[in-house]
């Protein structure tokens, strides 16, 4: 039976609680990572380690003790291990009132694995009439608040594909639920710069530095002229787009996005945490 780590210990699924009145909860009061775990060992923990403190400060939590943390981590991998799959870390503000008022208990943190198969290469994905804040108070934190993306993927799903995409309040492309957007123009990489509003992706992050692509602000329709369009995440690398909304990209992969998953692939092997 699975082994999920709470606020200090070990439980088995079905004992595993936290308070009802927990601020995450009840309000949606916390912080979380995902990781992809390969070969029992998760992937660019230290970086999703310091993103989950700067997410934390962000929203004004206390930063929580990322050496208790990557504890916590560790033993749950031991307890479970998986060849491939996902690891979740939330971390949330506690016990507290039933309002958006904070309790000031210590705060709650909860580490999880599942198995899950490795992402396909490529995907469709669709675009939403939705935008995303640019300016907002959670721009830029990955927060358990997340019923936004909850309803944009569900409308992705029902249109048979994997990923919706957001434009942002100024009509620029942003970032989809759960992942960052690239795209191929005239021969060269772009994505987003993190002003325009996305969440400061790891896997992001990683092929701007072993890859690079150009920090750009781009309008939405860019994505109905790009030569190629592709997403990354922790759990998809770098996944190519064959589909947009009504548009399809039959060659997907192409050329440049090939490249990055194949350079991803070499790199992210050679070190378990870049």
């Amino acid at each position: 039976m699975a082994l999920i780590w709470v606020n200090g210990a070990l439980h088995d699924r079905d004992s595993a609680r936290l308070s009802v009145l927990d601020h995450g909860l009840t309000v949606g009061d916390g912080v979380f990572e995902t990781l992809k775990v390969q070969d029992g060992r998760a992937f660019a923990l230290t970086r999703h380690l310091d993103r989950l403190a700067v997410s934390a400060r962000g929203l004004g939590l206390e930063a929580p003790d990322l050496g208790l943390v990557r504890h916590a981590c560790e033993a749950v991998l031991e307890a479970n291990p998986v060849a491939h799959g996902r690891l979740r870390l939330t971390c949330t503000a506690g016990r507290s009132p039933l309002s958006s008022e904070r309790g000031g208990e210590e705060l709650s943190l909860v580490v999880a694995v599942d198995p899950c198969g490795p992402a396909a290469p490529s995907t469709a994905a669709i675009t939403v009439p939705w935008v995303r804040n640019e300016r907002g108070a959670l721009t830029g934190l990955k927060t358990t608040s997340y019923a936004e993306n909850v309803v944009a993927l569900a409308r992705a799903h029902r249109s048979e594909a994997s990923e919706a995409v957001f434009a942002n309040t100024a009509g620029q492309l942003c970032e989809g639920t759960g992942t960052n957007v690239f795209v191929a123009v005239d021969g060269e990489l772009h994505t987003p710069p993190l002003a325009a509003g996305p969440l400061a992706g790891i896997t992001r992050a990683l092929v701007l530095e072993w890859v690079g692509a150009h920090e750009t602000d781009l309008p939405f329709d860019v994505l109905e002229r790009a030569d190629e369009i592709f997403l990354t995440s922790s759990l998809r690398d770098v996944q190519a787009v064959h589909r947009l909304d009504g548009r399809d990209l039959p060659d997907a992969p192409g050329p440049l996005t090939a490249k990055a998953q194949r350079v991803f692939a070499e790199r992210s092997a050679a070190d378990i945490d870049p």
